[in-house]
């Protein structure tokens, strides 16, 4: 018997990262995230605008909602820094899991057809949005800046935990890739989660931190234990922990006990989600 250059087998674990062929296709990897940006926004008139467009709105509209009307917001911070230091790390997360549930569906001609790691198209989904998380931070970076070099600080405490942004960021992407492939596995079967997930986004949003500031919350009575739960959300610590560790303790609460359930939540989803997305994708083409 000839042995045989490549093997193609599908007898393989199901919590198998093949990381080793994954970074063989980086080249595809990088095409993919290419095609990704083209397509969003190659038809539009203002194009990569939209970046900046959507944070700018979405503030303002949080401030009067949610920190003008509803009180929900600290009023000795900047509420621009605020919001826009939660609205830009709630979209990278909202992103890449609403995409990523979409893989097997969106792709489904492809792989069908050709060959390659399937692991590869939910991976160029969490890198091309962290290139819009890029630009996003960087607007947010000028308005912080803006308020903490010409406003005498404006009540703004930067402080050490500045050097985990990168960490938090991490965490937000493994917990939404995570989701997105236990969701996509499973709409395969079951076309309803499309959605599903499409609202529960939106939803899932109103129960954490984007909107509402957790010390201020707590003062009021109406709300009882109310952010007790919200904590719970996994990406509440995160975004807290992204506003304190701009504005300090007036925006944010920096609670590491928290931020390691997150992280723990980040590491059971991400193994759960890579061992469906793998035992999918060995029949899904008889499914979809």
């Amino acid at each position: 018997m000839s042995d045989w250059d490549i093997k193609i087998s599908s007898h393989k674990g199901g919590f198998n990262l093949n990381l080793r062929e994954v970074a063989k296709y980086k080249d595809l990897l990088f095409l993919l995230v290419k095609r990704d940006f083209i397509s969003i926004y190659k038809q539009t008139i203002l194009g990569p605008l939209w970046f900046f467009i959507q944070p700018i709105f979405q503030t303002v509209i949080f401030g009067i909602i949610f920190g003008q009307l509803a009180k929900l917001a600290p009023s000795d911070v900047p509420q621009p820094v605020f919001f826009m230091s939660g609205i830009v790390l709630w979209q990278y997360f909202s992103d890449c899991l609403f995409k990523t549930s979409e893989t097997f569906i969106t792709n489904q001609h492809v792989f069908g057809k050709v060959y390659f790691p399937r692991l590869i198209t939910p991976l160029s989904i969490i890198v091309s949005a962290l290139l819009k998380l890029g630009v996003q931070l960087m607007l947010f970076l000028v308005v912080f800046l803006v308020y903490f070099l010409f406003a005498d600080s404006h009540g703004l405490e930067p402080n050490w935990t500045i050097i985990l942004v990168p960490f938090y960021i991490l965490m937000a992407a493994g917990i939404s890739m995570g989701l997105g492939l236990i969701v996509t596995s499973y709409t395969t079967k079951y076309r309803d989660l499309k959605f599903l997930i499409q609202f529960g986004i939106q939803l899932l949003m109103y129960y954490s931190t984007v909107i509402m500031s957790v010390k201020l919350v707590e003062q009021k009575p109406a709300f009882g234990g109310y952010m007790d739960y919200v904590m719970f959300n996994p990406m509440s610590p995160i975004i807290e922990a992204m506003r304190h560790a701009f504005i300090g303790e007036k925006g944010g609460v920096f609670e590491p006990l928290f931020l390691l359930y997150s992280l723990g939540f980040m590491l059971v989803v991400l193994l759960i989600g890579i061992a469906v997305f793998n035992k999918t994708e060995k029949d899904f083409v008889d499914t979809v």
